[in-house]
């Protein structure tokens, strides 16, 4: 396709920006705008054109919000939100920047706006876990007082509670789906605001979410689904290799095992000493890194990555990336899971094998460029990609009818602050 931006980052990030408009969460003309004035590699000038735009949008929604029109301020918040998380995107690096600190605050905020004047406005949630609690969503697809069946919404390294409603949630609750979207250690608030860093067992994680989960009234036991986004991609099978009460499982742009797919992307001789070696080639191979790291672009990955797992050396990013695996693991998987790659996405590029090693588990699904979703997670095809993932997602979900509930005191805890 044309491409509309110079850097391929660049572009495909402000693709994932406008992907958000079938949900309304972007406007085409907004983003190809702001998109021209970004006319340089620069960071910092990314975040101002964004931010630029997000203020805008948002000071469009304040004032619909005061002249009494629900739908236009809903929709400019969601917009606003959605260009405020664009914003932050390159900042995130360590040390946390007082510019991710406040992008990352205003996306919130624009979002819980946009979200009051939903017609069933979502509960904000803090999910016990460990010595403190994972934010997140709870979103109702019906206020008939039944049991619906709910699906649970992880995210990757850089995606947010907020963004998975336009990624997941929305298409969920159209479709008659409760939806749970959260945050767990190194995503969104819990890395940028309680410096807590991800975990490889994210079985761990999910586990207090499944909790949570059953312990409502309008959740459906028997119908619970776990979709991970990205690396969230891994990060869901991973969970499922424990968490058995989960009925249905989709990997949406992940990947089999972390090291495999970061390694292949470094020279073949010293990507031999890893993840293992020292001495003088993981010296050479640690000025490279730190040299690429100064790149614009091409070290965003990086410091981002170094962000998440609280590391500063990127050698150690390598050494612990092997703890990211599916390996020798994905035969304790027991739900029907379905695995998403794109064509020329190469982070997923590892999952159609693994998929081949879970026979009468594992379903592979490729989209492709013929179809205009040759992108990672499909950012700029998520119509397609709802359609085919619901479709499979309905066809292995275990039938059972809605069940009445009484309304206890679950109606009136959560509400957005």
């Amino acid at each position: 396709m044309t491409k509309l931006m110079k850097d391929p980052l660049f572009e495909d990030q402000m693709l994932r920006a406008m992907g958000h408009v079938v949900y309304a969460g972007a406007d085409i003309g907004e983003c190809l705008v702001t998109a021209a004035r970004i006319d340089r590699l620069d960071c910092d000038l990314w975040y101002d054109e964004w931010s630029r735009t997000a203020e805008r949008v948002y000071s469009d929604a304040r004032a619909s919000d005061e002249a009494g029109q629900p739908v236009s301020a809903r929709g400019a918040y969601f917009r606003a939100s959605n260009y405020f998380r664009t914003a932050g995107l390159f900042q995130l690096a360590a040390p946390v920047s007082q510019r991710l600190v406040e992008s990352h605050r205003r996306e919130v905020e624009s979002f819980r706006r946009g979200a009051a004047l939903l017609e069933l406005p979502p509960e904000v949630i803090e999910i016990p876990y460990a010595d403190g609690t994972l934010p997140g969503y709870f979103f109702r697809a019906g206020n008939d007082g039944r049991r619906r069946p709910t699906v649970i919404l992880t995210t990757g390294y850089d995606g947010s509670a907020e963004e998975l409603y336009f990624l997941n949630a929305a298409a969920a609750l159209s479709r008659g789906y409760n939806a749970l979207a959260f945050e767990g250690p190194g995503q969104g608030g819990m890395i940028i605001d309680r410096g807590i860093p991800f975990r490889p067992d994210w079985e761990s994680v999910v586990t207090p979410v499944v909790d949570y989960a059953l312990s409502r009234p309008d959740v459906d036991p028997a119908r619970l689904a776990l979709i991970g986004l990205s690396f969230g991609g891994y990060l869901a099978p991973r969970a499922t290799t424990a968490e058995h009460r989960i009925a249905a499982c989709i990997s949406d742009g992940g990947n089999a095992d972390l090291f495999d797919v970061s390694v292949r992307r470094l020279p073949a001789l010293l990507a031999r000493q890893l993840p293992h070696g020292h001495g003088l080639s993981i010296g050479i191979l640690r000025r490279i890194l730190r040299a690429v790291m100064r790149h614009t672009t091409r070290g965003w990955a990086m410091r981002r990555n170094l962000l998440v797992h609280d590391l500063t050396d990127p050698v150690d990013y390598f050494r612990m990336a092997p703890q990211y695996s599916l390996k020798g693991r994905e035969g304790a998987i027991r739900c029907p899971t379905l695995f998403v790659s794109a064509d020329g996405d190469n982070l997923s590029s590892d999952i159609p094998a693994l998929a081949a090693r879970m026979p009468g588990v594992a379903t592979h699904l490729r989209f492709t460029v013929e179809e205009g979703a040759a992108t990672h997670c499909e950012s700029n095809a998520r119509a397609l990609y709802h359609q085919r993932t619901f479709d499979w997602l309905a066809n292995v979900m275990p039938s059972r009818p809605f069940e009445p509930y009484q309304p206890n005191l679950h109606e009136q805890q959560g509400k957005l602050r």
